[in-house]
């Protein structure tokens, strides 16, 4: 046991990881952000018809609260919607639209009055807003009104001071009071541990530190390169409560389409087909009535 008295998110010169030394300086040690979590978190939100045959035959509680993710078509192929406070997945490779799907994610729940997150590990705060006002779907006006948080991370950074974001990251989703949020992408934190051990560790740590904030979360993964069906490290499928696979799908005559697939919802029952979909100006939208050929 530690006996200096120091709590857990102290430094070494006993002050907090989080606070503010009030240095001007970009190299003054004091966070991600050449700020702490909470300033730069803070700051973010204030502006700076199948048929029955497609679907198991199992019985689930009508009763839990209940989303749609919000694209057209995948909504059909999961009866009910997915549970509240879920943990979900999405996995594929570059160029599926893993991306989209999570803005897309979010503005649906923008567009119910919701209030959301995004955290973004390979792309800039500008560049997520441009992408999803291209699509005028208002994100910078959701901002300014203190309903969407976007948050941009070095996943180094990330890495090294995740045992500080996990224990702050639930205090401060309860505080926005968010009811959804995006990682966009675990895989860029995994790739920040060599030791396979640890890296599985630190990802469960984690997506249990999600859990527990009590946000229907949605995290984007770039698959196995062996594998379609994969995440690139195999672990954050088995950490969450569902799981959506995109993928390019080749035909015999070598036509390329894009494919979705449905690889699990924990309580809820869902198609288990394989379905094209398309990604254009409105977003990801699925063709449930269509085959992929």
């Amino acid at each position: 046991d530690d006996d200096s008295g120091e709590g857990p998110f102290d430094d070494d010169s006993g002050g907090s990881l989080f606070e503010d030394d009030g240095s001007d300086s970009d190299d003054d040690g004091g966070g991600l952000f050449g700020d702490d979590f909470a300033t730069a978190f803070e700051s973010a939100s204030s502006g700076g018809g199948a048929s029955t045959s497609e679907f198991e035959d199992e019985e689930f509680d009508s009763d839990i609260p209940r989303i749609d993710v919000g694209i057209e078509g995948l909504d059909r192929m999961i009866q009910g919607g997915v549970p509240r406070r879920h943990l979900i997945v999405a996995i594929g490779s570059a160029g599926t639209g893993k991306t989209t799907f999570g803005l897309q994610f979010l503005h649906h729940g923008l567009q119910s009055g919701e209030n959301c997150v995004f955290i973004a590990l390979e792309q800039s705060h500008d560049a997520i807003l441009d992408t999803a006002n291209d699509r005028d779907w208002g994100f910078d006006a959701y901002e300014d009104n203190n309903q969407l948080a976007i948050v941009d991370l070095d996943p180094v950074e990330m890495a090294n001071s995740l045992d500080n974001i996990r224990g702050e990251l639930p205090g401060l989703i309860e505080d926005f009071d968010a009811d959804r949020l995006v990682l966009d992408s675990v895989s860029l934190l995994e790739m920040m541990y060599d030791n396979p051990a640890t890296r599985r560790t630190e990802v469960f740590d984690f997506t249990r530190s999600l859990k527990a904030a009590g946000v229907t979360t949605m995290l984007t993964s770039e698959a196995n390169e062996d594998n379609p069906y994969a995440s690139r490290y195999g672990i954050i499928e088995y950490l969450t409560d569902a799981v959506f696979v995109l993928q390019y799908v080749r035909s015999e005559t070598r036509e390329t389409r894009l494919a979705v697939e449905i690889q699990k919802i924990r309580n809820a029952n869902h198609s288990r087909e394989t379905k094209p979909y398309e990604i254009t100006m409105d977003g990801i939208s699925v063709y449930q009535q269509a085959n992929i050929f």
